[in-house]
């Protein structure tokens, strides 16, 4: 398979808790994000960030206010400070939605597929643990944040997650 590089990436990497981006080989921005609080995997039901290269496939969200929460990649009209306590425990997907598509045998197929597993980078109602591994597999960003890289990044744009 052939992949054909693209004029901005994303790098994330898992132990620096950090995502790059990247606009023809120019560092733009570093931004602290939180990644897995599980060992990093590829496999289904493991709920680790997988590793490897991704592109991304869907922006999900645009012109929705800070803290819009999303279930099945659908705004639910409600902000997530509108939710109950009970409600707000669990990690919320918030605000943005990129969703990535593996481009590796080690992340993309039957039973490693990050798209089929709803691998995104997106905001958070926990935005105290930005910075530590805290997430179910996905990569959680700052609201603010995430809507700057939703802007900034177009489908197809290459990222790369690593240890």
């Amino acid at each position: 398979m052939s992949i054909t590089p693209t004029h901005r990436q994303v790098i994330v990497s898992i132990e620096r808790q950090e995502l790059a981006l990247i606009f023809d080989g120019v560092l733009q921005r570093v931004f602290s994000i939180s990644t897995s609080k599980n060992t990093p995997s590829c496999l289904a039901d493991s709920y680790g960030t997988p590793l490897g290269l991704h592109a991304a496939a869907d922006k999900i969200g645009a012109g929705e206010p800070l803290g819009m929460v999303f279930k099945g990649r659908t705004a639910t009209g409600q902000i997530s400070s509108e939710f109950s306590a009970a409600e707000q425990l669990p990690n919320l997907i918030t605000t943005r939605i990129i969703r990535l598509r593996g481009l590796e045998p080690n992340n993309s197929g039957a039973s490693c597929d990050s798209y089929a597993r709803y691998i995104y980078i997106h905001g958070t109602n926990h935005e105290d643990r930005i910075g530590e591994p805290f997430s179910g597999g996905c990569i959680e960003m700052l609201n603010t944040e995430v809507v700057e890289l939703f802007e900034a990044v177009a489908e197809g744009d290459l990222i790369w997650i690593c240890t």
